[in-house]
């Protein structure tokens, strides 16, 4: 019977950006939801806030993930350029660079030498991208892709408590969004892990502990500038 493996690498870039669009939209969300609330303000006030906080979440995770990754990715660039210019004027210095990382890796001098050549021969740029400057293509930074997943993990985690405060007013409201909200991070956590291939155990839990402690410290702020009239 044949046997395949299945790898998750070339998910690192998206996978990342939506647990976290998703997961601060679920934290950020709830936890504004359950300050105001605390604070015992209108439910209409309470709404408001949790509307406004996903609209400003997603533009800032948006922005926030472009002008990040756009960083990584001209970095990256200026990399390339660098080794466009010394393939172009000191090419043996290049080979024998290449040849040389090949030796660390357990290959024979001779061996090293053809594996350079005949790699240079076929990508000459692709080979020190991967092999030198760990420049993977299926790692390279993507800023639209990483903003657009970001904003919208962000707004759909975000809906989630928000949902909930809709459905619910009074004294039920900070525990319904409470532990509905440690539910939905509970689940994120533990698919984020699924898809990366960890434990999905460890991955709910992770999340749930930061998510009740964001949610805590806002209850208790809200608590402190009771807004009651």
């Amino acid at each position: 019977m044949s046997r395949y493996k299945i790898h998750r690498s070339h998910r690192i870039g998206w996978l990342r950006a939506a647990v976290l669009g998703a997961n601060d939209g679920i934290v950020s969300t709830a936890s504004l939801i359950i300050g105001v609330a605390s604070a015992r303000a209108m439910h209409a006030d309470i709404l408001v806030a949790g509307v406004a906080g996903l609209v400003a979440g997603a533009m800032s995770m948006a922005a926030g993930e472009y002008v990040s990754v756009s960083s990584q990715s001209d970095t990256e660039k200026a990399d390339l350029e660098i080794e466009k210019d010394s393939l172009k004027n000191d090419f043996e210095f290049e080979l024998k660079e290449l040849a040389n990382i090949y030796e660390k890796r357990g290959l024979d001098s001779n061996l090293a030498r053809q594996v350079a050549e005949q790699l240079m021969a076929y990508d000459a740029l692709g080979a020190h991208a991967r092999d030198e400057l760990g420049l993977a293509e299926n790692a390279r930074a993507r800023p639209i892709q990483a903003a657009l997943f970001s904003a919208s993990t962000f707004t759909i985690g975000a809906a989630l408590p928000l949902l909930v405060a809709w459905n619910m007013a009074g004294s039920q409201l900070i525990p319904a969004v409470a532990v509905s909200s440690l539910v939905f991070l509970a689940t994120l956590g533990a698919m984020a892990a699924r898809a990366g291939g960890a434990a999905m155990s460890i991955g709910a839990i992770r999340v749930t502990f930061w998510g009740t402690l964001a949610m805590s410290l806002t209850a208790a702020v809200g608590r402190l500038f009771d807004v009651a009239v």
